[in-house]
């Protein structure tokens, strides 16, 4: 089964909410490289310095700044845009930050949602919607196997639980308003995401390559903790997979989705550290220390046989391959490369592998 053709994006007009973000920038990469009209809405790059502007990614879209929140200057984006694809991933994506201001985090994921959602009930132009929520939706036993769309959500955190309830926004809005299909809705629930360029704080791969760059030991909260690890570029393909199936077909293809990797990419966060130092190599060396921050899950997979049986995905990079490139992305930025050529390489060499699959 083919899982969708990357040229579907041609000439199509699509949004991206948050697009100044590190997902958000590879995603609107690979939309301008399919040919898609690209407009993004969001705040200014959330991090210094950020993956939007070392990539240029302002110069190949319509960049409007604003806040998910401010629902007046969203729909005025919205309306100029006339969007025909939209994904959301605007968001306050980060644990911790939600236990610092909890408020923000519900404002601008909940909220946010709500805004989006309605900028699309009130146009005629759009007929597929994404909203990309996250792993952390379920309520989380600990248990030893993956979490099913239809397990409960029930999100422990701020950041988690905020997300939970974009999930169930966008349930609502489905049933309420787009049971006859005019707009084709799914949300997209990944696990933890890995790639060249994220700056972000209190993420074990950015923290893993900071650093790399100073010479200095990785430190490492919780070595014990197991998680999902994917590249990003795995959950991105999925995304614009579900989005063009579901605009041909919204009774077959829109629906809830795990986006993870395979069993064997679950990994504790110790083992991901040696093997990023296997790659980056240069004597590289971690220490942990007790962790004594706020609650966090020790124990997250998920069960992705949904989306596998309905479009015939299977993920394409390990773990291993995945740090490979991450690795090689940091280093071109270290030394000066051309990030651009190296991010269009790894997109080319990623589709290449689908191709494949898919032929």
């Amino acid at each position: 089964m083919k899982e969708f053709d990357f040229s579907f994006y041609a000439g199509k007009r699509v949004l991206v909410t948050g697009h100044t973000g590190f997902k958000g920038s590879w995603l609107c990469k690979m939309l301008v490289l399919a040919g898609a009209e690209v407009t993004g809405y969001s705040l200014e790059p959330p991090t210094e310095p950020s993956l939007f502007q070392i990539a240029g990614i302002e110069k190949k879209v319509r960049s409007v700044i604003g806040d998910i929140r401010d629902l007046r200057s969203l729909k005025a984006a919205f309306d100029q845009a006339q969007p025909e694809i939209v994904f959301h991933l605007a968001a306050q994506p980060i644990v911790r930050d939600s236990y610092d201001n909890p408020a923000y985090t519900y404002e601008t994921n909940v909220m946010g949602t709500v805004n989006i959602l309605e900028c699309v009930r009130q146009s005629n132009c759009t007929r597929s919607f994404l909203n990309v929520t996250t792993d952390k939706v379920y309520l989380n036993r600990e248990w030893a196997w993956g979490y099913r769309e239809e397990d409960e959500l029930d999100g422990y955190d701020p950041y988690s639980n905020s997300k939970s309830c974009s999930e169930l926004v966008t349930h609502s809005y489905k049933k309420s308003f787009f049971s006859d299909d005019r707009v084709a809705v799914s949300t997209a629930r990944a696990g933890n995401v890995i790639g060249g360029g994220d700056f972000a704080s209190h993420r074990i791969i950015p923290d893993c390559v900071r650093s790399a760059l100073k010479r200095e030991a990785v430190v490492v909260r919780n070595p014990y903790s197991t998680r999902p690890y994917q590249h990003v570029l795995e959950p991105l393909y999925a995304y614009m997979m579900i989005a063009a199936k579901q605009w041909e077909d919204p009774a077959k293809y829109s629906g809830y989705f795990n986006v993870g990797p395979d069993d064997r990419d679950c990994f504790q966060t110790g083992a991901l550290v040696n093997l990023f130092i296997r790659h980056w190599g240069e004597g590289m060396t971690w220490e942990t220390i007790p962790y004594d921050g706020p609650h966090e899950a020790n124990f997250l997979k998920l069960d992705c046989s949904k989306l596998k049986n309905t479009f015939g995905w299977a993920p394409r990079w390990d773990l291993d391959k995945a740090v490979e490139q991450v690795v090689a992305w940091s280093k071109c930025w270290r030394d000066g490369g051309d990030i651009n050529a190296c991010m269009d390489q790894q997109i080319r060499d990623f589709l290449k592998e689908c191709e494949m699959h898919n032929g």
